[in-house]
């Protein structure tokens, strides 16, 4: 057998301890093309801007995103803004304006911008849907003059809203799929976790259903990674921080 020469020998062990030392986070990606997503979280107390961004990578033809940043948008909720709407969209617009600096300006165009309202917004829409109706159009109005690709604005249902939670939840989980030892995206094998969202007035139990025969007419089907999934949410009414407090308070003055 012939020996390697000891130059090299000396050359191989440099490298594997430079390989073992390196930490991943420190090796820059090549080129590295990203897309951005803006979503505005209108919940009952106040809305947050949150931008997210991902490459053309994609796990079973599903987006891999990571959030980026946010903004908390100053004032309270938009459906406190229902007598006065005019007064809603300037609300946003300081953080708008910060997303547009985040964000490179080539890519405004094509950076997709959405808004989902929540509990407060699905209450006024029951008790006054033509307030409602006038704050969705001001929003409207208000994103559409900003430069991202604007979506929508519109309620969200509990049963989708719920789901969402279900998704992030798995998704931090890394429920869906994990990265294997050389960087690639694989199924993770593992079931996937129930959500219990615990709210002002109630609290809502989400999880997945064994079987698809076993969907409910309210329950949400989901395309994710290659699977699908049927999730249904259980409300529990009267069950929230709320009544919670107002019980507690009870114990304490008896």
């Amino acid at each position: 057998r012939e020996l390697l020469p000891p130059w090299l020998v000396i050359v191989a062990g440099l490298t594997g301890i430079v390989l073992l030392c390196v930490s991943t986070k420190d090796v820059p990606n090549v080129l590295p093309i990203f897309q951005y997503g803006i979503i505005l979280d209108a919940g009952p107390s106040r809305t947050i801007l949150f931008i997210y961004q991902w490459t053309t990578t994609k796990a079973n033809k599903t987006g891999v995103i990571r959030g980026c940043s946010s903004c908390p948008v100053q004032g309270p909720g938009v459906s406190s803004y229902s007598d006065s709407s005019q007064k809603v969209g300037k609300s946003l617009e300081p953080c708008l304006n910060w997303a547009q600096k985040e964000i490179p300006a080539e890519q405004h165009s094509q950076t997709p911008l959405y808004l989902g309202a929540t509990a407060s917004m699905r209450q006024l829409n029951l008790t006054h849907p033509i307030l409602s109706d006038g704050l969705l159009a001001a929003l409207t109005v208000a994103l559409k003059s900003s430069p991202f690709n604007f979506q929508g604005a519109e309620i969200l249902s509990s049963p989708e809203e719920e789901a969402f939670n279900w998704v992030a939840v798995n998704y931090v989980l890394e429920n869906f799929f994990k990265y294997d030892w050389q960087g690639r995206l694989v199924p993770s094998g593992k079931g996937m976790a129930g959500v219990l969202s615990v709210g002002e007035t109630s609290t809502q139990l989400t999880s997945q259903l064994a079987e698809e025969s076993q969907a409910a007419k309210e329950g949400v089907r989901l395309q994710l990674y290659g699977q699908r999934h049927s999730v249904y949410t259980h409300q529990c009414p009267c069950h929230g921080t709320d009544q919670l407090r107002r019980r507690l308070l009870s114990l304490l003055i008896q």
